[in-house]
């Protein structure tokens, strides 16, 4: 890791990591707490792609732009939601996730869903951060 904030940890004692996170992620004291609204598949021009795989790299790209907005890169991120309405094709998305965050991940919790905020919308991705 870059920064010096952000630790992650994958103890002994509890099962081993069933995809591409950490168990535990440690911030260092006085360090400055960033949450993010969940991003979704939408280019820069707000429209919304029907392709998941597209919107899954298009909600990467502005995952990172918010990052780069605030001065953070990728290793500052310590948790990461992430909502599907339909099943993820693993194989794609973890290409583009390990590519985004490297050999260590962070802390991280998959759920499927309903629905999202629009019909448009299949999957959304929310990070927190700390730098």
């Amino acid at each position: 890791m870059k920064n010096h904030v952000v630790t992650r940890l994958s103890p002994s004692g509890v099962s081993k990591e069933v995809g591409h996170y950490t168990h535990i992620t440690k911030i260092k004291p006085n360090a400055t707490f960033y949450t993010f609204s969940g991003q979704i598949g939408a280019d820069l021009g707000g429209d919304i792609p029907n392709d998941f795989n597209q919107q899954v790299e298009n909600t990467f790209i502005n995952i990172s732009n918010l990052l780069k907005s605030v001065d953070l890169e990728p290793d500052n991120v310590i948790k990461v939601n992430i909502w599907s309405i339909v099943e993820i094709d693993w194989e794609y998305f973890d290409k583009i996730y390990c590519d985004f965050f490297g050999e260590i991940s962070p802390s991280m919790t998959i759920a499927y869903v309903n629905a999202l905020g629009l019909d448009s919308i299949k999957i959304e991705i929310e990070i927190w951060a700390a730098g």
